[in-house]
């Protein structure tokens, strides 16, 4: 049988205690090119890049946070109801490990309403901006988690299934690269939503990419579940995955993102008068 023997350590270096991870350094170069993305964004369409700085720390702190949380409320559900207080401290204290790409979505969505509320800008103009580099992050991301050898899929016999080395939380035998699978997902749209956005720029409907970035994302999500290992064991008992059923809602709401943005028609960036000090002069 064919299968790729994947055996990489998910540390790159090491000193004393202190480490660098391949998904650490995947996590901060999302955010980075996301960064750079999102400056090449605002000066096409006149916003000032310095605003680009704030966004950044806005969606920094809204992500970690979100999916520290939602992991806690998802799939530590369990130590919630025998130990609340232990609960709370595991999900406060280090080490961080268990982030939900639900609660991180959740957590985006907040803070990207903070940050037009904060800056005067219609919610979906900011949101489908942003929804361009989330895609490319969520590429690195399942990457990251690819070279951690976690979130593995289920036994196969297909001629690109992965031996996780590395993993022994499972059997060692060839398995389905469902992180691979997302992450090469991620970055189609990725291409896809940023060749949207430089044929249409303002004058796209709002709400268009960040719609498609759910249904796309969450969709596939769905059914690339059916091709893991559960992540903790009272998904055991369930007839969908925790994953598939946090999905059915975000699905709905792109649908619904897609509605109002075919509906609206929105199309200017501020909720009132422009902000004198968040435009600059097109040359």
């Amino acid at each position: 049988m064919n299968f790729i023997v994947w055996d990489v350590n998910p540390e790159i270096f090491h000193i004393g205690d202190f480490s660098i991870r391949w998904y650490g350094l995947l996590f901060a170069l999302g955010f980075l090119i996301g960064q750079r993305i999102m400056a090449h964004i605002f000066k096409a369409e006149g916003v000032k890049e310095e605003l680009v700085d704030a966004i950044t720390l806005y969606m920094v702190i809204a992500t970690v946070v979100g999916a520290r949380v939602g992991h806690y409320l998802f799939y530590e559900t369990p130590l919630l109801m025998q130990s609340p207080g232990l609960w709370l401290k595991e999900m406060i204290l280090p080490p961080y490990r268990g982030l939900a790409s639900h609660g991180a979505s959740i957590g985006m969505f907040t803070g990207l309403w903070l940050f037009a509320r904060r800056y005067n800008m219609k919610f979906f103009y900011i949101a489908d901006r942003v929804a361009i580099t989330v895609a490319l992050g969520g590429c690195f991301i399942r990457f990251g988690n690819l070279m951690n050898s976690e979130i593995v899929g289920t036994p196969t016999e297909v001629p690109w299934a992965f031996l996780f080395i590395q993993n022994n939380e499972f059997s060692q035998v060839p398995r389905h690269a469902a992180q691979l699978y997302e992450s090469l997902s991620c970055l189609v749209l990725f291409f896809i939503m940023f060749a949207i956005w430089r044929r249409f720029k303002l004058q796209l409907p709002q709400g268009t990419l960040t719609g498609l970035l759910l249904i796309w994302v969450f969709t596939l999500r769905f059914f690339y579940e059916f091709l893991k290992e559960d992540q903790v064991a009272f998904e055991q008992s369930m007839g969908l995955n925790m994953g598939q059923v946090l999905s059915i809602p975000a699905v709905l709401f792109g649908i619904i993102g897609v509605w109002y943005a075919l509906n609206k028609r929105q199309t200017v960036i501020w909720r009132s008068n422009r902000p004198t000090n968040a435009v600059r002069s097109l040359k």
